[in-house]
């Protein structure tokens, strides 16, 4: 008798419009967010070899040598401090992206949040918004 309560209950909610809408926003803000979360990984991985390409240029005992760096699809010589400034600027560049790119990944969370707790309001069991973690 409990399984036919629980069946009747799930057949008597009704997915308004605005339910529908709600569910797809909350679809779409989760691809989004695991597109930035890609995203930041990349960028975490370029932040590092920055780092490492840093710390190799450090490691050099001849400040005379010109070092190669790429500019687009070309590679530029330039003295040894010249180009240790040039990955210092790019490496804060690419921190304050990956920061930005958080700070997006926030607000889209608090955004999820919001609507997890308006569709588990009205649809309770009978709906799953919970990520699958394969």
């Amino acid at each position: 008798m409990a399984a036919t309560m629980k069946k009747a209950a799930a057949e008597d909610v009704n997915v308004t419009f605005e339910d529908q809408q709600k569910i797809n926003k909350f679809a779409r803000n989760t691809s989004r967010i695991t597109e930035l979360k890609e995203e930041i990984e990349d960028k975490k991985k370029q932040l590092q070899n920055l780092q490492d390409a840093c710390d190799d240029i450090m490691m050099l005992d001849d400040d005379s040598l010109l070092i190669p760096y790429q500019i687009g699809d070309v590679f530029i010589s330039h003295p040894q401090e010249e180009t240790q400034d040039m990955l210092e600027e790019a490496k804060k560049n690419l921190q304050e992206e990956i920061e930005t790119l958080e700070s997006r990944v926030g607000s889209i969370q608090r955004i999820l949040s919001d609507l997890k707790v308006q569709l588990y309001a009205k649809f309770g069991n009978n709906i799953n918004l919970e990520a699958d973690d394969n």
